[in-house]
């Protein structure tokens, strides 16, 4: 509703503003009530009520009436379908209005139907037949039919329903031959079989017999819309003669706008199971030929198309069928793909439209797509960009960088013999500041950094600093100098961050840039780090801790109430506590040197029985240490499971150093505390896991590295000696000296997910405990709303809310006896679905003891893959357990007479 609108009914509230008229008022909600808006209209019909009572005369009720049953009268009973979908006056109103002679008020009831039908099966079921006999009436008009047809989708509920539906939808695609009888029907015909899944192969046999034999356009358009919709819903079901139909049709069609839908209809299909359904012969099971196939030929063809739309589509069938297939089939086809890849490539690169663009950027997707899956082709694909990178204008530059990082982050196919060709073309790319070309300075830095794998040499360094300082502005280095922390490269992002601090208009944002400056030294103290130099590692810690320390105090001066970097300071804390925890082990290591075990140790294990005393004081050092390890790794788990909206790289991040975790308590335990217990089992599939970026490679080859010394060691020399203490802290090194990658989610928050939790009854003050008689259950009633950013569902979505409600004793006011434990805590665990982001549901709490409780409503959620995530809020109220009436009368005066005997119910006599 309008502002004025909000303003008056805050007048009518005594919020002080200047009141209004009633007639002032009345035109203000009838603005609200011919809004476009839905809901600006449904806010209008709720604020009525309140102008009834504001200005009670008959004439402004008359008034306000009849503006109301002209708008429900136009359709907002419909809109209220999934409010009161069972309430059967409505019905009954609908089906009243069906047989109206008002053509708008049967307009009206169509539409109102139409949406009872989709909520209530109840209502479709009652109002099928009345339907089925209005569309099929002679009297009815062809134009009501037509809006009629349509509510026939909505007869899914049960078979009998889509059955009677299914058939009236055949007869009228056979009856009524003209273009918008055949289109109505066609199309409710295939929302029908999308909702009864049932009857989808047998519509895609019919859409696909008016495709090929329908010489309406429209028709066949109509056609190819359908079937991308079931190619989406249901690409299992496709079987291979209905691909193989739609190759024909596509081969023979004229018309480019029907080739391209009937493309896009195959693009969507190649990157599903649909293809294998296609190569595979249905009687012997043996693979057809690629090259032999339609499929493939339409795809070659169209890879070269005038039409940029329908070459990228082509590009796109032509790679998923290369990357399905297997390969020993398709070494032609390979080469192939990536000649049409290449070929769109130079034809869009120097082309800086829209549609230019776009087939760009699908042709690189494309590319990135076929090289994960074929990695051999990498090297020669990558040298074709550089090349073409110099050839290209700006925005197509972007977008072959964007390519090439992607490329070298799952594969190591960019060496430094490139680096000279980027380099040269960052001088040629900083000669202007437009912002295309400060968008092009981040995307190559990004490239350099992706190639001098983690190490910047100093000229690298020096024409990118000269360059940013010449052109660029503030966000630019600051963007390049976040990459340069997600790719490791720390001592180059650490001068960045200095020089860019203060340029800043917040102080916020300068202890956030310092603490960034920070942490990056700390990184940087880590990697000087050699092998072997145990005291040198102790060194670098200590020296990197520092850094740490300081920069922790800065992001916490950085977080504000609307942004806590809440993920940034609990991850820095782990960081903190690993690399301490790390210290401790290399200290615990060389105690052994500097006490080693007794002469008597082990005459000591053989008295205790403990066999790990014979090692002296370092066994019991050990085991704290291996405590630690699994205690930190538990945290990053914990910070893992909290982190729903973070994307999946920095997810992936934090299980890293959770494994690395895991990895250091484990070699603890196979070379000291119990080598005949450990298993090297559960770690034996590492270095099959395929990575996604240059960290988790160099991780991964550690974790393969230590594992195997551990177990070759254990297999040789009995614990514990000087061969073991060295293989830990050589282990510790080997983990200190991958650079610690900073990925997205420390820096930018793409979805944001938050819950918002109401309770009642609630405390009229905060610090008000609630009453509750204590031979009553109190109704806890949980309202909530899911709350979302500028991209919901980006990463994952939610699927049901988990509420957990406890409540613990806090204080007792009762007589002093002993309370049995089950009736101290409440415990009640509820999974609640939101509906339109919204949820509710009721607890029954026990509260038989006197005194006070604290309530707990902790809040989680399940997203789709049925993983729950700790997202929180936790909430608490205080609930004050008191006696009731009738037992506190019957105490008093049982106190005040003295210790009476209860009233006897029944008399026994003795004999």
């Amino acid at each position: 509703m309008s502002l004025s609108t909000a303003r008056s009914f805050l007048s009518e509230a005594c919020y002080g503003e200047q009141e209004l008229d009633a007639n002032s008022a009345l035109m203000e909600l009838d603005k609200g009530l011919r809004s476009g808006k839905l809901g600006e209209q449904c806010e209008a019909v709720v604020l009525f009520p309140k102008l009834f009572q504001k200005y009670p005369f008959p004439i402004l009720i008359n008034s306000a009436f009849l503006k109301l049953a002209d708008i429900f009268r136009l359709g907002m009973l419909g809109s209220l379908a999934s409010i009161i979908p069972e309430r059967k006056n409505a019905h009954h109103t609908i089906r009243q209005s069906l047989d109206s002679h008002d053509n708008v008020e049967v307009e009206a009831a169509i539409f109102a139907a139409a949406s009872f039908s989709a909520q209530s099966k109840d209502f479709a079921a009652g109002i099928c037949n009345k339907v089925s006999e209005m569309i099929q009436g002679l009297d009815t008009p062809v134009e009501l039919k037509l809006k009629l047809i349509p509510m026939l989708q909505h007869m899914h509920h049960d078979a009998s329903l889509a059955s009677s539906s299914r058939e009236l939808l055949q007869h009228l695609v056979n009856s009524y031959p003209s273009t918008p009888m055949v289109i109505v029907s066609l199309h409710t015909f295939t929302q029908l079989a999308a909702s009864s899944l049932i009857d989808i192969p047998k519509q895609l046999q019919l859409l696909l017999q008016y495709l090929k034999d329908d010489p309406r356009k429209a028709v066949k358009r109509l056609a190819v819309n359908d079937l991308k919709l079931l190619a989406k819903k249901a690409p299992h079901l496709w079987i291979r003669e209905n691909t193989q139909m739609l190759c024909e049709c596509a081969l023979t069609i004229p018309y480019n706008s029907l080739k391209l839908g009937m493309l896009a209809v195959l693009s969507t299909l190649s990157g599903t199971i649909a293809i294998k359904q296609y190569f595979s012969n249905v009687g012997g099971g043996s693979l057809v030929p690629p090259r032999l196939t339609d499929l493939v030929k339409l795809a070659q063809e169209c890879c070269y198309h005038s039409n940029l739309a329908v070459a990228a589509h082509g590009v796109i069938v032509l790679t998923n069928i290369a990357i399905s297939c297997p390969e020993k089939d398709i070494v032609q086809l390979e080469q192939d793909t990536v000649l049409g890849v290449e070929s769109l490539l130079m034809l869009c690169s120097q082309d800086n439209s829209p549609s230019a663009q776009a087939t760009l950027k699908t042709a690189l997707t494309s590319l990135v797509k076929l090289l994960k899956s074929r990695p051999h082709l990498s090297q020669s694909a990558v040298e074709f960009l550089l090349g073409q990178l110099h050839l290209s204008c700006d925005s197509s530059r972007v977008l072959m960088c964007h390519a090439l990082a992607a490329i070298a982050t799952h594969l190591p196919v960019l060496g430094d013999g490139m680096l000279g060709d980027l380099v040269d073309l960052y001088r040629v790319a900083s000669h202007s500041s437009t912002d295309k070309q400060q968008e092009l300075l981040v995307s190559l830095a990004t490239v350099i950094f992706v190639a001098s794998q983690s190490s910047l040499s100093a000229e690298v360094k020096t024409v990118i600093k000269q360059q940013l300082e010449n052109v660029a502005n503030g966000w630019t280095v600051y963007r390049i100098a976040r990459q340069a922390s997600r790719m490791g490269c720390h001592e180059f992002s650490s001068e960045l961050y200095q020089c860019v601090r203060t340029r800043v208009a917040s102080e916020h944002f300068y202890f956030w840039l310092s603490s960034l400056k920070e942490f990056s030294q700390a990184e940087q103290c880590l990697s000087h780090v050699e092998d072997g130099d145990y005291s040198g590692a102790m060194s670098a810690i200590a020296e990197a801790l520092r850094s740490y320390q300081k920069g922790i105090a800065s992001l916490t001066a950085a977080s504000t109430p609307l942004s806590p970097l809440t993920f940034q300071c609990e991850f820095i804390k782990l960081r903190i506590d690993t690399l301490q925890a790390l210290s401790q082990l290399i200290c615990t290591c060389n105690s052994l040197k500097t006490s080693p075990p007794p002469a008597i140790a082990t005459t000591i294990a053989l008295t205790s029985g403990n066999d790990l005393q014979r090692c002296g004081r370092i066994s019991m050092q050990m085991k704290v240490c291996m405590d630690e390890f699994r205690s930190l790794a538990a945290r990053y788990a914990d910070l893992h499971q909290s982190s729903f909206d973070a994307d999946y790289a920095t997810l992936r991040n934090v299980e890293l150093q959770q494994q690395s975790c895991l990895l250091v308590s484990h070699v603890i335990e196979a070379l000291i505390l119990d080598p005949q217990a450990a298993s090297f089992q559960e770690y034996g599939t590492v270095g099959s896991v395929q990575t996604e970026s240059e960290y988790e490679r160099r991780m991964m080859s550690v974790f393969n590295h230590v594992l195997e010394e551990v177990e070759s060691l254990t297999k040789k020399h009995p614990p514990v000696s000087h061969l073991h203490t060295s293989c830990l802290c050589d282990a510790v090194i080997a983990l200190l000296k991958v650079p610690l990658s900073f990925q997205r989610y420390f820096f930018q928050k793409l979805q944001s997910t938050s819950i918002k939790l109401a309770l009642s009854p609630s405390p009229r003050t905060p610090s008000e405990p609630i009453p509750v008689q204590n031979t009553q259950q109190l109704t806890l009633k949980v309202e909530g709303v899911v709350q979302h950013g500028s991209t919901p569902g980006l990463f994952r979505k939610i699927q049901s809310v988990c509420l957990n409600v406890t409540s613990v004793l806090q204080s007792k006011t009762g007589p002093d006896y002993k309370i049995p434990l089950d009736t101290k805590t409440n415990e009640i665990k509820q999974r609640v679905e939101p509906h339109n982001d919204y949820f509710s549901t009721q607890f029954l709490l026990n509260f038989s003891i006197l005194g006070t409780h604290t309530v707990t409503v902790e809040a989680s959620v399940v997203d789709e893959s049925g993983i729950e995530w700790k997202t929180g809020p936790k909430t608490t109220v205080s609930v004050k357990s008191l006696e009731d009436p009738y037992s506190q009368q019957l105490r008093h005066q049982l106190q005040q007479g003295g210790a009476q005997p209860a009233p006897q119910r029944s008399t026994y006599t003795r004999f």
